[in-house]
């Protein structure tokens, strides 16, 4: 039986999932062997969190609960780790994302 994990964690960033937020949570995902999907409804749709421009195209904006799951080899390492990032907002500083 595979491993499984998911969390659902608020966009708290300035600009929610965009460009450089959204290249962040990809280049985490990718460095998982998880197969990792994200989606901004709790029923779906999912995509594919190691896509960028499935990322990018959810559009989630600032106060959206991004819904995390993953199955696979280090599952719940990555929902943990991408948790984290977004908790973090995505290790932006409020000086930089007002200069953006």
């Amino acid at each position: 039986m595979s491993a499984s994990a998911e969390a659902t964690v608020l966009i708290t960033h300035a600009v929610g999932l965009h460009a450089r937020p959204s290249v962040k949570f990809t280049k985490l995902a990718k460095s998982f062997a998880a197969e990792v999907e994200v989606a901004i409804a709790a029923n779906g749709p999912w995509f594919d969190a190691k896509s960028i421009v499935k990322v990018m195209g959810a559009k989630a904006p600032k106060g959206t609960m991004l819904h995390i799951r993953a199955k696979g080899d280090g599952a719940s390492g990555a929902v943990k780790a991408l948790v984290d990032l977004v908790q973090r907002n995505f290790d932006e500083d409020a000086d930089h994302v007002r200069s953006a």
